[in-house]
């Protein structure tokens, strides 16, 4: 043999460990699949939220593109109006000549600014006489006592309303039917 291993100190015997407990282990084990379940839901979570978040500002994004003329397109629906009322006035100056091409000028612009107003969506909302009243689409402004109509429905019409895509821009004002009330007969007095 030679010095250099006779210098070495024979190796040391390994030091037993005691053999871990199968309770203690399966507490163990127990514990780490707990601890996996718990960040594999958050992380599956997480996902979810972030996926949430994605299509909530895609639909927020559409919303904005599909709806940013809205406040635009509000502020002309007093353009159509008056064109309307002009056009509904051409019986009162239609006996003037020169009247009739400012009621035929008139006209066409109300019919290209209602075409407009379809390329982007907003169109006129006419409540028929008869229909029943739609609290997403009329405002009421009174009530109308009268037996031609059943109540709650659309008795007169007072202005239309507009609606751009699905949402209302302004409602249509309207008169809503009730039931007549019953006349009082009034007491008869005997003469004396």
């Amino acid at each position: 043999m030679s010095e250099e291993t006779e210098n070495q100190a024979p190796p040391a015997p390994a030091a037993e460990t005691p053999a871990p407990d199968n309770s203690e282990t399966g507490e163990k084990l127990a514990k780490l699949e707990a601890e996996l379940a718990e960040t594999k839901d958050k992380l599956l979570r997480a996902l979810a939220e972030g996926e949430n978040q994605r299509r909530r500002s895609a639909r927020e994004r559409e919303e904005s593109l599909r709806y940013a003329a809205s406040s635009f397109a509000k502020e002309l629906l007093s353009v159509a109006d008056n064109l309307r009322r002009a056009i509904v006035s051409e019986t009162a100056i239609s006996a003037n000549p020169a009247a009739k091409g400012v009621i035929e000028g008139v006209t066409a612009t109300e019919r290209e600014l209602l075409a407009i107003f379809d390329r982007h969506g907003v169109k006129r909302v006419e409540p028929a006489l008869g229909d029943p009243f739609d609290p997403h689409l009329h405002q009421a402004m009174y009530e109308i006592e009268t037996a031609d109509y059943p109540p709650g429905t659309v008795a007169q019409a007072l202005q239309p309303g507009y609606v751009m895509h699905d949402r209302l821009l302004r409602p249509a004002l309207v008169g809503v039917s009730k039931t007549p009330a019953p006349a009082q007969a009034k007491p008869e007095t005997k003469p004396e």
